[in-house]
């Protein structure tokens, strides 16, 4: 169906505000949301948890980042770091580790770092009020909101896309990127969420945030929502898509990296480069070493892989030549040689290597791939109730 335009002026009073607010009952709305998620709620491994460092990893793993990818990380991660201590006394090499593949690597610094000073400062204890969760480094107003509700039963809302989008296309709103509309939103979203504390049967306030964030996610999509699917669809101003802003455009970028495998013993070693802690991009990351692109003109890459990273698509060439072609590619690494090191293949799990590094050897079986089972999404079970530098086999060239 074709989104309905409604158009709302900057200077609507907040009399008309409420008047809206009016327009969707939250005691009707919520009893629908809740009948439906407890049928239907995918079964993730950070849900039915009681321990609020446990919530405090996924929520900022989900950060702009694919269930899928999460779920492949999050057991492994907290194995490496089960609790708070645990991960404050980690080194940050080994953190970024754990990280690998998951991208915006600065999420797994400032968690760290905000580790250290829970464990410092706070007695190795997680605020649990939104308001004290916001002062910890790299916590924003979504990521303390979910922690607070989901983990400490606080009735305060949380406002990421998947729920801005349902309550745009609830209230038959375009999208329109302004302050006055985000803070219209989060008024929309604070009347909803419910303000009763946890206790020993239910977390209302955490269930119904991972509600909606759960609405978006699976039914209201940004394109071909299931409207038909949706609990609250009689409720619905648009039924379909609404209008959205014009995104930026992809860029594209051709980008070319060496593969340089040699055997030492027994073992296998790959060459990699360090990237520099000073650059802006992915500090302290291991990847294939780049090439520049007159090194590799007309030559025939044994490797074509795209790469995606914010708005830029990397066309990627991976030349991997033996014998003289070898050591004439190896010549033109721009790269100095002390940031390049001969790493162990069995070893590279423990690196933070780069997600495009990770991909590449993944696809050419330099690097054990470790296989992801996803949940299915539940049909007629109720959801359970929610509550520093490298190692020594890291070898300079």
């Amino acid at each position: 169906m074709q989104a309905r335009q409604r158009s709302y002026s900057h200077s609507e009073s907040d009399t008309a505000d409420d008047a809206i607010y009016a327009e969707l009952d939250p005691a009707v709305f919520r009893k629908r949301l809740m009948s439906w998620y407890r049928q239907h709620a995918r079964e993730l491994p950070w849900r039915g948890i009681t321990d609020p460092y446990r919530t405090w990893v996924s929520e900022v793993m989900l950060q702009q980042t694919r269930v899928a990818a999460v779920v492949e990380h999050y057991h492994a991660f907290l194995r490496r770091f089960p609790t708070i201590l645990a991960l404050a006394l980690a080194t940050e090499d080994d953190v970024l580790a754990a990280w690998s593949g998951l991208g915006y690597y600065r999420r797994a610094r400032m968690l760290h770092k905000a580790a250290k000073f829970i464990t410092e400062e706070r007695g190795g204890v997680l605020p649990s009020t939104a308001a004290e969760l916001r002062t910890l480094p790299g916590i924003g107003e979504y990521t303390c909101a979910a922690i607070a509700s989901i983990a400490f039963g606080e009735g305060v809302p949380v406002l990421d896309g998947n729920v801005e989008r349902v309550l745009l296309r609830l209230l038959g709103r375009p999208e329109e990127g302004t302050m006055i509309s985000r803070t219209f939103l989060q008024r929309q979203a604070a009347a909803l969420v419910p303000r009763r504390r946890v206790d020993h049967k239910s977390n209302a306030a955490g269930d119904h945030n991972q509600a909606m964030m759960e609405l978006g996610a699976t039914i209201c999509l940004p394109r071909a929502p299931l409207c038909l699917n949706c609990p609250v669809f009689s409720m619905c101003k648009t039924r379909g898509e609404h209008v959205t802003l014009l995104r930026a455009t992809q860029r594209s970028r051709p980008a070319a990296h060496l593969l340089s495998l040699r055997k030492r013993g027994t073992a296998t070693q790959v060459l990699l480069e360090r990237r520099a802690d000073d650059v802006a991009l992915m500090p302290g990351m291991y990847e294939l070493p780049p090439l520049p692109l007159d090194a590799v003109e007309n030559r025939e890459p044994m490797l074509r892989v795209r790469h995606s990273i914010t708005n830029t698509n990397y066309y990627v060439q991976v030349f991997a030549p033996r014998g003289s072609t070898d050591r004439a590619l190896r010549r033109a690494i721009p790269a100095a040689k002390a940031d390049l090191h001969w790493v162990r293949t069995n070893r590279l799990h423990s690196l933070p290597l780069t997600g495009l590094a990770r991909k590449i050897l993944q696809r050419l079986d330099v690097m054990e791939t470790r296989p992801v089972t996803l949940p299915e999404p539940l049909s007629d079970t109720p959801a359970a109730p929610t509550r520093k530098k490298p190692r020594a086999s890291a070898v300079k060239v």
